[in-house]
């Protein structure tokens, strides 16, 4: 498709939205539900979707403060992937709960930390060709160690690791989580950058 031709498609479709036609519950658990929707694309053609819903997770980017920055990871069992997954602490928005306070009880109750100062870097979708929920990133810093409070079926061991090790995880496929692997990234890409102004401010 010539760069014309692709102009001409975006401008004819690229901001219009599905009209919603008919939607139904067709399963409601404890933590998401499903919807089957009717929907009629921009171009006019009907199709079925499939939704997986949800009230939305935060996810909690706890680092402590150093000149070497180390970042806290849970190791826990995880059934869809039948396997023990390194990941940071995250949990779900509960009912009429803001996403700060999600994250500080999320933190506080996995690991026993509290954190001083709070910071949303990052919000995106799970999976969106079929899951709407969407994950809140919260850096936190400060850090206070006390005793977790971890729910009865969840077993967690955590680790503080230097960013550098979190990255090496990330690059060799030891951490496999997305929510994860997106915040490793994002804060060794900010620490980097931030790094460089630093340095190129120094040298004019």
């Amino acid at each position: 498709m010539s760069k014309s031709s692709a102009r001409r498609c975006h401008s004819r479709t690229g901001r219009k939205k599905a009209r919603l036609v008919s939607s139904r519950t067709v399963y409601r658990g404890p933590v998401f539900w499903i919807t089957t929707d009717h929907v009629e694309e921009p171009g006019g053609v009907r199709v079925r979707r499939d939704v997986v819903r949800h009230s939305g997770s935060v996810v909690v980017l706890a680092v402590e403060d150093s000149s070497t920055p180390r970042v806290l990871l849970e190791r826990q069992y995880r059934h869809a992937a039948k396997d023990y997954l390194w990941e940071l602490p995250a949990g779900r928005i509960d009912p009429g709960e803001t996403e700060l306070k999600a994250a500080r009880r999320e933190l506080l109750e996995e690991t026993g930390y509290t954190a001083r100062r709070w910071r949303r870097v990052l919000r995106f979708y799970a999976s969106p060709g079929f899951v709407a929920e969407t994950m809140a990133v919260y850096l936190a810093t400060g850090l206070r160690k006390g005793e977790a409070q971890p729910e009865e079926d969840e077993i967690i061991y955590q680790r503080m690791v230097p960013l550098s090790t979190a990255v090496k995880m990330v690059l060799r496929g030891t951490i496999r989580d997305a929510k994860t692997i997106s915040s490793v990234l994002w804060l060794d890409h900010t620490l980097c950058a931030g790094a460089f102004r630093a340095k190129s401010a120094r040298s004019r």
